[in-house]
């Protein structure tokens, strides 16, 4: 009789990102604003990319959503959501997919949101846009969705403009732009920017509530390494384009593999006690993106770094469910 042995298979991610590099034309120049960047959001995931200003967080979700602006592209590698590579469509076919199967939340709700409409023919056109209704019947589903985001008065404020509402209540009318079709995959790039501490936790959890309810994965962009730890199940730590350290949160934010990660954490005032000797700065400033790196690109900002960290830059390397970007890191695993 054979043995039958069970053997787990991967469940299929919803979106791959394999060895993507953009180039940004500048007036400084070509900027590597992301270089070989890889990683997976499987049903259901939360997955938190962090890191400083200026490191490709944004320039990575937007590529996805193919809105860079005029002067960025990829130069190379692939973005497969459900079987199809987002670089290879046509932009008629990316209209299909944004705003019904990928839904963005932007950063800032003042800049996303049209002075001139109600909130509740914005969010009706998006529903417009992917389905045959009438204008009737997507007017009446806004508005449910503007009272699912917690929009107090949801058919007297559906018919209010903008400027009538205040930044909390404009950035829930963006999530309800955002999520009003149930899209799969939701990229929310830095939602809570600007939005005072009571109103930042009011957005995680509406947004928690979405991930429950619907199912759909978010691909979450912050620099707030807090709230980027309250909600997602998984981190990516991206440091001058590149990815550096991934894995579960917690592990991550507890136990730092790379010497970034770990002044990145320093570098914020602790929530749960009192400050006490002061924040730790990272020294230094971020690499010239314009120009060629070689070896470890946080090598001149480092205080544990060796001499082959200035020549030979590290790869992404699995250490069980953690991932990381560095030879000293390597060594001791």
């Amino acid at each position: 009789m054979l043995n039958h042995v069970t053997q787990q298979i991967e469940p299929t991610p919803i979106l791959s990102v394999r060895n993507l590099s953009i180039d940004i034309n500048s007036k400084q120049g070509i900027l590597h604003a992301v270089r070989g960047v890889s990683f997976d959001v499987h049903a259901g995931d939360r997955l938190g990319v962090v890191g400083e200003s200026g490191c490709g967080k944004s320039t990575l979700a937007l590529s996805i959503m193919r809105l860079l602006s005029p002067g960025a592209m990829p130069t190379s590698g692939s973005i497969q959501f459900l079987g199809s590579d987002l670089l290879s469509l046509s932009e008629a076919e990316m209209r299909g997919l944004r705003g019904n199967e990928i839904g963005m939340i932007f950063q800032d709700p003042a800049a996303s949101l049209n002075p001139m409409m109600t909130a509740g023919r914005q969010v009706a056109e998006t529903i417009e846009a992917h389905r045959t209704v009438s204008r009737q019947t997507a007017y009446g589903a806004a508005t449910d969705m503007m009272r699912s985001v917690r929009i107090p008065e949801p058919t007297a404020r559906a018919a209010q403009y903008p400027h009538q509402f205040s930044g909390g209540m404009r950035q829930r009318v963006v999530i309800a732009m955002g999520s009003v079709n149930v899209p799969k995959l939701i990229i929310a790039d830095e939602p809570t920017t600007a939005l005072d501490v009571t109103v930042q936790a009011q957005v995680i959890d509406l947004l928690e509530k979405m991930n429950t309810d619907t199912g759909s994965s978010f691909l979450f962009i912050s620099h707030n390494i807090a709230l980027v730890s309250e909600f997602c199940s998984r981190v990516i730590v991206m440091y001058a384009g590149r990815i550096v350290e991934e894995g579960p949160t917690s592990a991550v934010f507890s136990k730092p593999y790379h010497p970034y990660t770990s002044a990145l954490i320093q570098s914020v005032p602790p929530l749960d006690r009192r400050l006490e000797s002061g924040l730790a700065p990272i020294e230094g400033r971020p690499p010239d993106l314009s120009s060629k790196q070689t070896g470890c690109a946080f090598a001149a900002r480092c205080s544990s770094k060796v001499s082959k960290c200035k020549e030979v830059s590290p790869p992404l390397v699995s250490v069980g469910q953690r991932k990381v970007a560095c030879w000293e890191s390597l060594a001791d695993a």
